[in-house]
C-alpha cells in the first residue's frame, strides 16, 4: 500500500539507488546506459503514468542545489509530493515548468531520497533550465513531467554527482528538441490560471 504521508513512506517500495564508482561512471556516457533506453518493468510502469501534471508552492529545500552543486532547484511543498502516483518512483525525469506569469521552460527533476545526502524525506526538486535572479520561495510552480531519464543513484563523490546532473540536463535538452514533445510547451495546463 502507498502511504499518503511522506514520513510513513516505506523507502524499500521505491527503486533502490545504485552505487557507481568513478571508473564505472566514466566508461561510457550515462545516456547510453541509463537514458531513455531503460528497458525494465519499473521504467515501463513509470512511463505509463507520463505525462504527469503537478503544481504547488515552491518551498525552501536543503540549500545545496545552488551553493554546493551549481544547479539551483525549486522544491515542491510536501502535499504535492504526497500526491505522486506510486509508479513515479525515485529517479530523474525531464519535462516543462512554469512559474506564475513566466514563460514555459524546460526542466529536469529529481524525485526521491537523494542517497548521496542520505535524505530522510522524499523530495521533488525541479531544476528549471533558465537563470532566475533571487530565490523562488512562495512562487506557484506548474510542471509537466514528460519522460524518465534514469533511476536515482548514489555517487562516490560530489564531482561524480555533478557530472551526472550535467549529463541529465544534456539528455533532457536533446529530447526537448524532438517534435513530438513540443506540444507540451503550449499545453492548456500552462495557459490556464
Amino acid at each position: 500500500q502507498f502511504y499518503k504521508s511522506t514520513s510513513l513512506i516505506n523507502k524499500e517500495k521505491f527503486l533502490k539507488p545504485l552505487v557507481l564508482s568513478n571508473k564505472t561512471l566514466h566508461q561510457r556516457p550515462l545516456s547510453s546506459r541509463m537514458g531513455c533506453e531503460v528497458k525494465s518493468e519499473a521504467a515501463g510502469k513509470i512511463r505509463g503514468k507520463l505525462p504527469y501534471y503537478a503544481e504547488g508552492l515552491v518551498v525552501k529545500g536543503f540549500g545545496r542545489g545552488s551553493k554546493e552543486l551549481g544547479f539551483p532547484t525549486a522544491n515542491f511543498e510536501e502535499k504535492v509530493i504526497d500526491e505522486l502516483p506510486e509508479e513515479l518512483t525515485s529517479g530523474i525525469y525531464w519535462g516543462y515548468a512554469q512559474l506564475q506569469n513566466s514563460p514555459v521552460y524546460g526542466m529536469v527533476m529529481s524525485i526521491g531520497w537523494n542517497p548521496f545526502y542520505n535524505n530522510e524525506k522524499r523530495t521533488m526538486e525541479t531544476h528549471i533550465l533558465h537563470h532566475f535572479d533571487g530565490d523562488l520561495y512562495g512562487e506557484h510552480l506548474k510542471v509537466i513531467i514528460v519522460n524518465y531519464i534514469r533511476p536515482e543513484l548514489n555517487f562516490p563523490d560530489l564531482q561524480a554527482l555533478k557530472d551526472a546532473i550535467a549529463n541529465d540536463i544534456s539528455v533532457s535538452k536533446k529530447e526537448m528538441e524532438m517534435e513530438q514533445y513540443q506540444k507540451f510547451t503550449s499545453d492548456k495546463f500552462f495557459t490556464s490560471q
